[in-house]
C-alpha cells in the first residue's frame, strides 16, 4: 500500500501543467493564468465599474463564511499552528512542528494550519499519524501548490480575512513556529485580538527562542520603550524550545484563564462550549457542542 507521504501534490509531478486555485476551483494551463481574487478586490483601477460588482462580491465573501463555519461547527477544541512554508522535510523545526501535531492530538486538541508545506505539513502530519483531526485552511495565491497530503479537513479560501476568522474562531489558542510575513501577520493580529480582548482565554506560544529572541528585544526596546504599548502586553506572548514546552503552555495557559481545562478530562469540552456560546455547556440542546465527541463525568454532566 502506497504511504500517503510518498503521493506527491498534482502540480508538484514532473511535467505537471501550471496549476492555480481559485477557491474550491482548480485552474490549469491557460486557465490559471488569472489574477487573484483579493487582488481583484483590493487593486481595481475603475472605481465606477468596481462598485458595480461590489454586491456579486459580497455573496462571494459571505458564501466563505457559511461555508467555513458549517465546515468547522463541530470541530470541537483546536489549536492553530503557524510556521513557514519554506521549511525542510527533515530540518529541526519540522521535527518540532510534527512533534506539536502529535501531542497536541494526545491533549485531544484537533490541529489547524494553513495546509501549506513546511510547518504546516509537518503539524498537520504529526496530527493525522496520532489518529486526530488534521485541518488544513488553504489560500488562492500565485503560487499555490494545493492542501498537503496530510489535511483530513480541508478549506480553500479566496479572501484572507475570511480564512484568518477561521483561525482564531475554531481555536483555543496559537502555536507559531519560525516563518516568514503570512506567519508574523497571523502572529501580531492575535496579539491585537488577545490585548484588545476581543478574544479571550487565548494563548499565544512561539516556538523557537533564538529566533524569536531579536523580536521580542525589539518590542520591549522599542515598542515598550517609546511608551507604543504597555508592560502587561509582553505577557500576551511565551517563548519555549520544544515541542513539549510549546504544548505544556497551551494546557497550562487554558488552565490559568479558564479555570476548567484538566489534562485528560473531560473538562476542556464544558469549558469550549462556553467560550463559544457564554453559557454553560448543554449537549442536549447545542448542536454542533463539542460534548458531543466526549462524554462528561458524572460530577459534570
Amino acid at each position: 500500500m502506497t504511504n500517503q507521504q510518498d503521493v506527491p501534490v498534482p502540480s508538484q509531478l514532473p511535467g505537471a501543467p501550471k496549476t492555480r486555485f481559485k477557491g474550491p476551483v482548480e485552474l490549469r494551463r491557460g486557465q490559471a493564468d488569472i489574477p487573484q481574487a483579493d487582488q481583484y478586490l483590493l487593486d481595481t483601477k475603475d472605481r465606477a465599474e468596481f462598485t458595480h460588482t461590489d454586491p456579486w462580491r459580497v455573496l462571494r465573501i459571505q458564501s466563505e463564511f457559511v461555508e467555513g463555519f458549517g465546515t468547522l461547527a463541530d470541530l470541537g477544541p483546536a489549536i492553530s499552528v503557524f510556521g513557514s512554508a519554506r521549511t525542510k522535510s527533515g530540518s529541526k523545526h519540522y521535527a518540532i512542528a510534527e512533534e506539536i501535531g502529535r501531542l497536541l492530538v494526545r491533549q485531544n486538541f484537533a490541529v489547524i494550519t494553513g495546509g501549506g508545506p513546511g510547518s504546516m505539513e509537518a503539524a498537520n502530519k504529526g496530527a493525522s499519524e496520532a489518529g486526530g483531526v488534521s485541518v488544513g485552511l488553504g489560500i488562492e495565491l500565485p503560487f499555490e501548490q494545493g492542501l498537503n497530503n496530510w489535511v483530513d479537513l480541508g478549506i480553500n479560501f479566496r479572501y484572507f480575512f475570511a480564512r484568518k476568522t477561521m483561525f482564531v474562531k475554531y481555536a483555543q489558542g496559537f502555536i507559531v513556529l519560525p516563518g516568514g510575513l503570512g506567519t508574523l501577520d497571523e502572529l501580531f493580529e492575535a496579539m491585537v485580538l488577545v490585548q484588545t480582548k476581543k478574544v479571550t482565554s487565548f494563548p499565544i506560544v512561539l516556538v523557537g527562542t533564538a529566533f524569536w529572541s531579536p523580536l521580542i528585544d525589539w518590542i520591549r526596546n522599542s515598542l515598550l520603550t517609546e511608551a507604543m504599548i504597555a508592560e502587561v502586553d509582553l505577557d500576551l506572548i511565551s517563548v519555549v524550545d520544544t515541542a513539549e514546552e510549546a504544548v505544556q503552555q497551551i494546557v497550562s495557559g487554558l488552565s490559568s484563564r479558564t479555570g476548567f481545562y484538566a489534562s485528560g478530562t473531560t473538562t476542556l469540552a464544558r469549558w469550549s462550549c462556553e467560550r463559544i456560546s457564554g453559557f454553560p455547556c448543554d449537549r442536549r440542546r447545542r448542536r454542533g457542542c463539542c460534548c458531543r465527541v466526549r462524554t462528561l463525568g458524572p460530577e459534570e454532566g
